[in-house]
């Protein structure tokens, strides 16, 4: 009887979360890094496409967009005066922590969407860093410790209210991404969600990389380590022969 109550209740459910789905793009797909690189915005839009009407009692739509970053593993130290020299007492290395992560809402994140689903799906800035550790409490404290610094860097941030959504069809939003990006793979994440529960998503890449100037002298220095440091020093050494012969004209 149990088995033939669960399977009445997903026959029934199925076809709701089946009848959505989310069709996004993005006004750019990529983004150079170049010597004098200030940041950029990212527009996101897209539309909800339906095969048959909801049926009457549905709960009304919202739509979350997470943009993340490439992973990477953080030290984290903790610091403790003893005699009254602030020391490092503790480290932790805190894996999968995003180098970017922002996430953007049509309304506050906890009324949307329920706490098991945040977690699972990482939306949030309370679930953007998983910590891994032998002891996950003190983890826990590490990880807390990164949000907190990267939201202060800018590279975190949790936007809710500014998505669009028109009609329960249409929706946009404009994101603004810091210059102090890192180069990699960016994921752009686009939930549907009803009644605090997901329904339909979509992933859609952003690449980041460096260009111009700053790209040349990054293969430069990766490709050709021994013509990079000889640049370099040909370049100090002309900056400052420059700088004495200025001075030296204007003593005269």
């Amino acid at each position: 009887m149990l088995r033939i109550l669960i399977t009445a209740i997903m026959l029934i459910a199925s076809p709701l979360m089946a009848q959505e789905d989310v069709v996004v793009d993005l006004s750019q797909n990529r983004v150079d890094i170049t010597a004098t690189f200030a940041g950029s915005n990212i527009f996101v839009f897209g539309a909800v496409k339906r095969e048959a009407p909801l049926p009457e009692g549905t709960g009304p739509l919202d739509v979350a967009i997470v943009i993340e970053g490439p992973l990477e593993t953080v030290t984290v130290r903790r610091k403790e005066k003893k005699l009254g020299i602030w020391v490092n007492t503790d480290s932790v290395e805190v894996h999968e922590a995003p180098s970017f992560f922002t996430i953007a809402t049509t309304r506050p994140l906890v009324e949307m969407l329920n706490e098991g689903d945040r977690r699972d799906y990482a939306i949030g800035l309370d679930f953007a860093v998983r910590p891994q550790g032998p002891s996950e409490e003190d983890v826990e404290s590490f990880a807390e410790a990164v949000i907190r610094i990267r939201q202060d860097d800018g590279l975190y941030s949790q936007r809710e209210g500014i998505v669009n959504l028109t009609e329960e069809t249409l929706f946009e939003a404009d994101i603004s991404l810091p210059a102090n990006l890192v180069e990699g793979d960016y994921n752009v994440r686009i939930y549907l969600i009803r009644d605090k529960n997901i329904v339909s998503d979509a992933t859609v890449g952003i690449a980041v990389r460096k260009a111009g100037l700053e790209a040349w002298l990054y293969n430069l220095s990766r490709e050709y380590a021994l013509l990079y440091g000889l640049l370099s020093i040909f370049v100090a050494l002309a900056a400052g022969y420059g700088a004495s012969e200025i001075f030296r004209r204007l003593k005269r």
